[in-house]
């Protein structure tokens, strides 16, 4: 049975920053895509971040490039999103995915294994 668990979220001030982290069970980490989504109340899913299998290729929204950063250690089976710069509109619940295959995709149908998410809220 495949887990996702994401922790790390919780109550910072616009401008500061926060780590989130993504452990993993019952998969072969280190041959699937991990990604990061958020979803604000009232919001569709939005796609954040992602890096492939093997770490050479990353993506990032425009709406956090320059402030996030996406890292995986495949030993550890974790992935990791340091955000920085934060703002208030960064307020979402964050998940975690793994994907269908090792390389990026844009397709929300290829991110196969979810966790529950962790709460990110930023105050002005």
């Amino acid at each position: 049975q495949v887990k996702v668990v994401e922790s790390g979220g919780g109550l910072v001030q616009a401008g500061g920053s926060l780590r989130l982290s993504c452990t993993t069970s019952g998969l072969i980490f280190e041959y699937v895509a991990m990604g990061w989504f958020r979803q604000a109340p009232g919001k569709e899913r939005e796609r954040l971040s992602g890096i492939s299998a093997n770490g050479r290729d990353t993506y990032y929204a425009d709406a956090v490039k320059g402030r996030f950063t996406v890292s995986r250690d495949n030993p550890k089976r974790t992935l990791y999103l340091q955000m920085n710069s934060l703002k208030p509109e960064d307020t979402a619940m964050y998940y975690c995915a793994a994907a269908r295959y090792s390389f990026l995709t844009e397709r929300l149908s290829e991110w196969e294994h979810w966790g529950q998410g962790t709460q990110v809220t930023v105050s002005s």
